[in-house]
């Protein structure tokens, strides 16, 4: 199924990596389709620090990391390969005593028209989900409840393991006044995830409720499998 996106009205896109977009028309509602690496990438670099990739990657994976995904440093140098060639960043060589030369980055002024251009227009799309833990329940009928719950306990486990990291980073991040609207984002992500939290316990009794439906079946196959009473019910989609 295909979601539709919420557009603003007169939204311009344009062609993926076209030429270097000046500032005055992407200022407006104009700005280069660029993948979410590069949004992130541009991102970071407008609070106006010259970083390295890797200085990227590690900002990344104690901020963005908690409500996007965090990009590979790979990743990262490709984007901003690309976005020195569209002069959206720009880099130099710094000494550094008894190592290599760091090569830094910074935003131009093209880059940060074209950043503040896709904060301000971008479509609103519904954020995807992929919840491994739920297909596994989804086929629940080919395991056993007790492997089901520790299943689920694991998960509980992990889920306040990266809540308490979020909600840390969030009370660091909340030190720098600059980071005013990164602090919110992290302290949306302790919520969401303590959110997430409460639906996974709900699922242990969810999951004896489910065992107990399965009794209702009136047949199984040779292989102990439930034959659902209504085959092909599937197809019965509902409302869309």
């Amino acid at each position: 199924m295909t979601v539709a996106r919420a557009r603003i009205p007169e939204l311009q896109e344009l062609e993926c990596y076209p030429a270097a977009v000046s500032a005055s028309s992407a200022s407006a509602d104009k700005y280069p389709e660029l993948p979410a690496t590069a949004w992130a990438v541009l991102g970071m670099l407008s609070f106006g620090e010259k970083l390295t990739g890797n200085d990227l990657r590690k900002w990344a994976s104690n901020s963005i990391s908690y409500f996007y995904w965090s990009p590979s440093v790979s990743q990262i140098y490709s984007e901003l390969k690309k976005l020195e060639s569209l002069n959206l960043v720009t880099s130099q060589s710094v000494p550094e005593p008894r190592n290599r030369n760091r090569r830094v980055y910074e935003i131009t002024e093209d880059g940060l028209a074209a950043v503040r251009a896709w904060a301000n227009y971008a479509p609103v799309e519904l954020p995807i989900l992929k919840h491994g833990v739920l297909l596994r329940l989804w086929v629940g009928h080919l395991s056993e409840p007790e492997r089901l719950k520790a299943m689920v306990r694991a998960h509980i486990d992990n889920l306040i393991e990266i809540r308490d990291r979020a909600r840390a980073q969030a009370r660091r991040s909340s030190a720098e006044p600059a980071w005013a609207y990164p602090t919110l984002s992290l302290r949306w992500s302790e919520r969401y995830f303590q959110a997430e939290l409460d639906l996974a316990n709900q699922l242990l009794s969810d999951i004896d409720e489910s065992s107990a439906q399965l009794g209702h079946v009136r047949e199984f196959n040779e292989w102990g499998l439930p034959v659902p009473n209504n085959l092909g019910s599937w197809r019965d989609e509902g409302p869309r």
